[in-house]
């Protein structure tokens, strides 16, 4: 692209972050700052209470100052199975049970977690074609929240939560999934290419290869359920595995390059997918960012996939690696790895990864990713620092939009061509049958 396009990029990069600019000194009351009262737990609801919505909200608790106190479903049994497992966890913890009147089922559900006086914190991790609707919900009543990534799934729910983010600023804590900003390998590598270790970077290469996601047959439920039910594997509900799943490798490709995408060439399909779902099991994607810096990803999701991820970036004093187990380094004028050994700390990737080390065991680089999302998310609260990163979620959902719509209509298409499109998906379904 021109030098013309470039700066259109840069400064729709700008205004997007300029909406995200943390807010200065707020004087709050303490109430508002850590719950019902100083010094007490935040208390969480959950809306959505299928794994990694239990993964989210049970780091939430461990990290300590936190207590589970209200639960959101579509269906009674997700309920059921969360209470029970959060009810254990609480009392390893001195916790009291979750009460049967903040156990909330059906299509209305988010508003109720949202507008319950006993909750100060709301985790939203129900299917990502709802998280506009869930979020907005979630501001309005004033309540800290944790959004899974990707927060839309079209351009409408991008910009959707773009505005929600300008109304929340200052007022309270807003959190997107994007824990790998979290992992301190990938934290470290990324200042030191933000320090200039690898020079002047010409291209990247970046791949999200897994097997498939396997999901129950729901045996007697309605062709309607079964799409909610098993969200991952519907286009609408999901956004494409390149939005749901492949999002995290863009978000750090994004955070490498301190820029969004400005223009994609993509193409990919479904091929050899088995499951009862539309999305695709491959992408080839051709992403140009700023200073004509070309990204080359692909990724796949297939039932015989192998697994790893991976972003390469190639400079003119050196080229960094980064995966999610390991290495995580750099080659060239100013080598660096970090260090994922230790024969101590104990867990780690299990003795698949004993082979590669003499002196420990390698620990996979994202052990830390939620941990040390999850404590600065209840610091930002506690502390009345609160973050809000509305517009970088919505700017990375929408980099990967750019790909898919790309591969969707088999041609190059601008970062300007997509925010200027009203792409609006229509999930097709009455949620009133699930009343």
């Amino acid at each position: 692209m021109g030098g013309n396009s470039e700066s259109k990029g840069r400064l729709s990069r700008r205004e997007f972050i300029g909406t995200a600019a943390t807010a200065g000194l707020v004087l709050m009351r303490p109430e508002l700052v850590r719950g019902t009262a100083a010094n007490s737990d935040l208390r969480v609801g959950l809306l959505g209470c299928g794994g990694r919505g239990t993964a989210d909200t049970t780091d939430l608790v461990n990290n300590g100052q936190c207590r589970v106190v209200a639960l959101a479903d579509l269906f009674q049994d997700q309920l059921d199975k969360a209470k029970d497992n959060f009810d254990k966890l609480g009392q390893t913890k001195g916790h009291s049970p979750i009460s049967p009147q903040q156990m909330f089922r059906g299509p209305r559900a988010f508003q109720e977690i949202a507008n319950s006086k006993e909750v100060d914190v709301v985790v939203i991790t129900s299917p990502p074609y709802f998280h506009p609707e869930h979020l907005e919900a979630v501001v309005q009543a004033g309540k800290h929240v944790y959004c899974e990534k990707p927060v839309a799934v079209d351009v409408v729910g991008a910009k959707k939560v773009m505005e929600l983010g300008r109304r929340a600023e200052g007022k309270l804590s807003l959190d997107v999934g994007f824990q790998i900003r979290n992992a301190p390998p990938f934290v470290e590598l990324t200042k030191h290419i933000h320090e200039g270790a690898l020079g002047d970077i010409t291209c990247a290469q970046a791949y999200y290869y897994t097997g498939a996601i396997e999901r129950p047959d729901w045996a007697g439920a309605s062709a309607a359920e079964k799409r909610i039910r098993n969200w991952v594997w519907d286009r609408t509900l999901s956004g494409d595995i390149l939005v749901e799943q492949n999002i995290h490798v863009i978000d750090v490709c994004n955070w490498t390059l301190q820029g969004h995408p400005i223009e994609a060439r993509a193409t990919g399909g479904r091929k050899i997918r088995t499951d009862a779902g539309d999305c695709w099991d491959h992408f080839e994607v051709a992403f140009t960012y700023p200073q004509k810096i070309m990204v080359s990803f692909n990724s796949t999701q297939i039932d015989k996939g192998w697994w790893d991820v991976c972003e390469r970036f190639f400079g003119s004093k050196g080229t960094s690696e980064a995966h999610y187990d390991h290495p995580v380094r750099i080659v060239g004028d100013d080598p660096w790895e970090f260090d994922l050994r230790s024969p101590t700390s104990g867990g780690g990737s299990g003795d698949g990864q004993e082979k590669f080390s003499t002196t420990g065991v390698f620990h996979g680089a994202l052990d830390q990713a939620d941990p040390e999302k999850k404590k600065a998310f209840v610091e930002s609260i506690t502390s009345g620092n609160f973050h809000n990163q509305a517009a970088l979620g919505a700017e990375s959902a929408l980099s990967a939009m750019l790909g898919r719509t790309a591969a969707y209509e088999g041609h190059a298409v601008t970062w300007d061509q997509l925010l200027a499109s009203k792409m609006h998906w229509d999930l097709g379904i009455d949620l009133s049958q699930f009343a």
